[in-house]
């Protein structure tokens, strides 16, 4: 039963992966769902499922989504469809040859950080690079830089889900006037953590299977009790935690 268990969420594990690294959330919640996961409890290890992902294997799967599928890219908060322009701004300061469509795109590499995971002091640490534009009353004005993002993991129990909630510590900008980085860094930290989050990772019906037994016509249905982490080293184990029940075939 455990080999039956940990080969499923293997399976569904890589589509969880994806859908945060794609940063595809969820549509947002007024209230955070769900609590955070805590730390394993080391003298409870009845009914746990352990899986072990490797940071490497998280990175790779980044990489690979930005080689052949290209940089997520979403719409800076507070832009209406009205003040995207389709051409350069009239300031010269600003002037552009591109358009100016007021989204930050994250890119794999730039000012000198690769997007990806780190754990770190038990974090899941996320460095994220990216490029973007914003018509301001000034202008079009372009803007790379990184970001330094925490993600949190949550379990809702009432919906059997994980979520993954990613907040944005720290912006840096380069080389902008300190004037225009008081102006843009606070959009570009509302933009990830509002057009992201909550980031659903894994899904009731995934990660808690209802299996029919052909020996007895019968049904076994596992239920999530708790999920616990644990960033250690250059991994991220993850334990679920899981209570048992079966129905009688009719």
């Amino acid at each position: 039963m455990g080999k039956l268990l940990a080969g499923l969420l293997i399976g569904i594990l890589f589509g969880g992966v994806i859908t945060f690294f794609t940063f595809v959330g969820v549509p947002r919640a007024a209230q955070l769902p769900g609590t955070p996961i805590a730390l394993p409890d080391p003298n409870s290890n009845a009914g746990t499922a352990e899986l072990v992902l490797k940071q490497d294997l998280l990175n790779d799967i980044l990489q690979t989504i930005f080689r052949d599928m290209g940089s997520p890219a979403f719409q800076l908060t507070g832009i209406q469809d009205d003040q995207v322009t389709t051409g350069p701004a009239e300031s010269a300061v600003f002037a552009s040859q591109n358009a100016c469509d007021g989204k930050i795109s994250v890119l794999p590499q730039g000012s000198g950080v690769t997007t990806g995971v780190n754990f770190e002091n038990g974090r899941i640490a996320a460095p994220l690079a990216f490029s973007g534009s914003y018509n301001s009353p000034f202008g079009c004005i372009k803007f790379t830089g990184w970001a330094k993002a925490i993600l949190e993991l949550r379990f809702d129990a009432s919906r059997q889900t994980v979520y993954g909630q990613l907040d944005v510590e720290t912006v840096n900008l380069d080389g902008v006037n300190p004037l225009l980085s008081g102006l843009i860094t606070p959009i570009v930290q509302s933009t990830i953590n509002s057009r992201v989050n909550p980031i659903e990772i894994l899904r009731g019906e995934q990660i808690a299977p209802e299996i029919k037994l052909a020996s007895t016509g019968g049904n076994l249905k596992a239920a999530v009790k708790d999920v616990r982490a644990e960033a250690k080293g250059d991994a991220l184990n993850l334990f679920i935690i899981y209570t048992f029940s079966g129905s009688p075939g009719v």
